[in-house]
């Protein structure tokens, strides 16, 4: 159950468990739908009997709808076989319709029924669960973690994966498997990576991997470097404001080392020619929901840096349009999970195509980066909220380091000119501090705005994705309507949305910088301000040329334009964390939401 409480951000509604009891002849189970909490009060209860093994599960329903019954685990029809499963299993219409003929009556609406019918046929005939496994999961199409437990063999549990994560934990007389480190890091911090389409086996004293096929695998062994504490709440009301406050250390550990003495970048795990980055003349960035405004901040730079034009595709789109990608393009996959299911897809149809492709992510082990040719790893630890902050600004620092990486390979950017960036990058986490410290007026707006219905978000340049991360924060926390927009797009089309007390953020640009770009987003207020909107400002401190116009204003440090999103987008995190807060909303956990996409 602690494993299982870890595992809450990932986003669920029902939760499960099946115990073995060894010499009980079948197994114990308890389930019910909604949060862990009723499942805790369930076994509170009536709690089951001392177990030798057991499997627990959050579900996100895909196939039934969140009620106790479709809730996992399932069970075979004598209760002697529990499974849980991660996914979808694309061909379960034909196995369901397989298994009814055999005489056996369905319980559940769920694709994951039929596994654990189709479980038990194969362990009668073999009486080995692992081998049970390997035989019926090669049957299996679509995206599946399945983990199993029978009755026979009470100090056991098998696990397989396929395109959905699954990692080891290794204890000492005690094993666990888990869809994340997070569910066993109170146990142990040494783990293995399993790989795709193979099959664990683990007891008390063992763990063995095969594939699909039967023969042996060797998984990596690797240490997390982060322990149960990082993933607690440490005091603050939220996991959401835990990790905003973690923001600071975030963007400085993905920094961490990244220099050689000499002066040179350094990188994770580059395993690729460095003559074939030079020859690059596309790059690609492909990702979802807050990890694509990460991309649209580093085309940006990137691009100012490189000189390289820069796209950035949503990964569920990208496979379908019959991309150009070709052995010069490289591609950028960011995921703050390393699982994202439409990134791997995309990561997959990149490579097909003979793409060089990169991985951005903050999951050690996780799938995308061992598919791809290289891994920047940001450094941010656990985000447990299921709204991205801390995972947004290292992803947005890993970018910039990508960036100028690859001006330093190109000789685009002079030594010092890369090491003033760097410099300016490492005063960033004291810059964001400093916002978290100021926010008490935004914290203190957004309370008093927690009845509004509709917020619109303003930028240019940098600041455009950082008003459409606004507008997806406070839609993701506070469920009501807010849109971001390019402010030069105003008159073409968003201004007719203005009436009197309309609340706009506007992200306006530094006025050392493009002193024209400045000029024109105070103009844009200036045609809303009279157009009856509340102005709430983000600028830069000293940039008093806005307050004539602003009903109220952030003000947050002056930073280089190109790194202006590292603290531009706080506040706006604090408003919608805030806001919802204010609402009686659940902010780590908000409804529909998963923290992992695991299928597409």
């Amino acid at each position: 159950m602690g494993g299982l409480k870890r595992l809450e951000y990932r986003g669920y509604d029902s939760a499960g468990v099946a115990l073995v009891v060894p010499g009980a002849g079948e197994l114990a189970t308890a389930k019910k739908a909604g949060k862990l909490g009723n499942l805790a009060e369930a076994l509170s209860a009536h709690p089951l009997p001392a177990a030798t093994a057991a499997i627990g599960h959050t579900r996100w329903a895909t196939h039934g709808a969140p009620n106790d019954v479709n809730a996992h685990p399932h069970t075979s029809s004598d209760g002697k076989l529990a499974v849980i499963h991660n996914g979808i299993v694309e061909n379960f219409i034909e196995l369901r319709a397989e298994v009814e003929a055999s005489g056996i009556t369905m319980r559940s609406e769920t694709d994951t029924e039929v596994v654990a019918h189709l479980l038990a046929a194969a362990y009668a005939r073999t009486g080995d669960l692992t081998a049970a496994m390997r035989e019926v999961a090669a049957r299996l199409h679509g995206t599946f973690t399945l983990l199993a437990v029978h009755a026979d063999a009470p100090d056991t549990v098998v696990g397989t994966r396929h395109d959905s994560p699954l990692v080891v934990g290794l204890g000492e007389g005690e094993n666990f498997l888990g869809s994340d480190v997070a569910a066993f890091i109170a146990h142990t911090r040494e783990a293995l990576e399993l790989g795709q389409d193979q099959v664990v086996t683990i007891t008390p004293a063992d763990v063995t991997v095969v594939g699909f096929d039967g023969l042996p695998a060797s998984p990596k062994r690797y240490t997390v470097d982060w322990d149960a504490a990082a993933a607690e709440k440490g005091g603050f009301p939220s996991f959401m404001d835990k990790e905003i406050h973690d923001q600071p250390q975030a963007v400085h550990d993905t920094l961490l080392g990244r220099m050689t003495a000499a002066g040179r970048l350094t990188l994770d795990e580059i395993r690729v020619d460095e003559q074939v980055l030079r020859q690059i003349d596309k790059i690609i960035v492909i990702a979802c929901g807050t990890a694509a405004y990460a991309g649209q901040v580093a085309k940006y730079a990137i691009e100012h840096w490189c000189r390289i034009p820069v796209e950035v595709e949503l990964a569920h789109e990208f496979r379908y349009r019959d991309p150009v990608v070709n052995a010069k393009t490289l591609v950028v996959a960011v995921s703050q999970s390393g699982e994202t299911m439409d990134t791997l897809m995309a990561v997959r149809h990149a490579r097909e195509q003979g793409a060089t492709v990169l991985a951005i992510v903050n999951t050690h082990g996780s799938t995308i980066p061992r598919e791809s040719d290289a891994v920047l790893y940001t450094h941010a630890g656990p985000e447990v909220a299921v709204a991205s902050t801390k995972a947004f600004l290292a992803q947005i620092t890993a970018a910039y380091l990508l960036g100028l990486y690859l001006a330093q390979l190109r000789g685009t950017k002079f030594p010092d000119e890369i090491a003033e960036v760097i410099d300016d990058l490492r005063a960033m986490p004291e810059k964001i501090a400093k916002v978290i410290a100021d926010s008490g007026r935004v914290r203190q707006i957004a309370r008093w705005m927690a009845d509004t219905s509709s917020v619109l978000f303003l930028g240019r340049h940098v600041g455009y994705p950082v008003a459409m991360e606004g507008a997806l924060k406070l839609k993701e926390l506070a469920y009501i309507h807010a849109e971001g927009f390019a402010a030069g797009e105003l008159k073409h089309g968003p201004i007719a949305l203005i009436e009197p007390g309309q609340p706009v953020f506007i992200i306006v640009p530094s006025p050392r910088g493009r002193d024209s770009l400045h000029s024109k987003v105070v103009s844009n207020i200036q045609e809303i301000r009279a157009r009856g909107a509340r102005t709430l400002v983000i600028a830069e401190e000293g940039d008093d040329a806005v307050l004539p116009f602003a009903d109220e204003v952030f003000f947050v440090p002056q930073t280089p334009t190109l790194l202006a999103p590292l603290v531009s987008v706080v506040p706006l995190q604090i408003f919608a964390c805030e806001l919802a807060t204010a609402r009686g909303l659940d902010v780590d956990q908000p409804r529909n939401l998963a923290k992992s996409v695991t299928v597409e």
